[in-house]
């Protein structure tokens, strides 16, 4: 029988799911260890699987416990908490991130912390739960981990379109219009794009794997301190 590594046992335990190990270990791959160990198997299959559970599990959700609202602001709702950043909060309430197979360089530029393998592995971490234990409890696993977002939409609602938000924020305020510079560093397989966004006075900082990503992570981290100053 395989054994479960202890601090995959206690990945396993906050999640509230028996995971099969093998599976676990899959969802836990990215793709930079596999092109780093002779090209194994990664988890993005898994990952697939997990953003259709997600969506479904949410869709059902917010369909049921909310009769009033129409189909555009279930879109929005719905949108809000599947977002890439909302999905890395919660991987980092669970300690995801410290369980991720990295490649090297992902490990040096802080791959760990990354939104975007964050919110990747959690939909992976969701998929092996379907196929370990079945559709009803990667369901309630899904509604566990999400409910607090559902109770607060609009603390995500920034990250569907922050490059958006930002720009009407900074035109409400007086504000100079967002600019946005960018640079990238690494192979072209696994390139890692910074991003500056300056607007007035203030500048804020993000990555990701796109040159896109990493705009949209600077905007919502300017878009959350420049609200927070009123």
């Amino acid at each position: 029988m395989t054994q479960v590594a202890p601090e995959r046992s206690a990945l396993t335990d906050k999640l509230g799911v028996d995971i099969d190990p093998e599976l676990l270990s899959l969802a836990l791959t990215h793709r930079s260890w596999a092109y780093e160990h002779g090209q194994g198997p990664h988890n993005e299959r898994l990952e697939f699987l997990g953003d259709s559970v997600l969506g479904q599990a949410v869709t059902v959700r917010l369909f049921t416990a909310n009769p009033s609202l129409d189909e555009g602001a279930l879109a929005k709702r719905r949108a809000s908490v599947v977002s890439t950043v909302a999905l890395a909060h919660v991987a980092r309430g669970i300690g995801l991130g410290a369980h991720v197979k990295l490649g090297r360089g992902e490990e040096q530029t802080g791959g760990r912390d990354k939104d975007s393998i964050l919110a990747d592995t959690m939909e992976a971490v969701i998929g092996a739960t379907y196929l370990s234990v079945g559709p009803e409890a990667a369901t309630g696993l899904v509604l566990r981990l999400i409910d607090p977002l559902l109770a607060d939409p609009d603390r995500y609602g920034a990250a569907v379109d922050p490059k958006t938000t930002l720009q009407e924020l900074a035109s409400r305020t007086g504000s100079t219009p967002p600019v946005y510079e960018v640079t990238s560093t690494g192979p072209d397989h696994n390139r890692l794009f910074s991003a500056t966004v300056t607007v007035g006075d203030y500048s804020a900082h993000g990555t990701g794997s796109s040159k896109k990503q990493a705009e949209m992570a600077a905007a919502l981290h300017a878009w959350r301190e420049l609200s927070a100053r009123g």
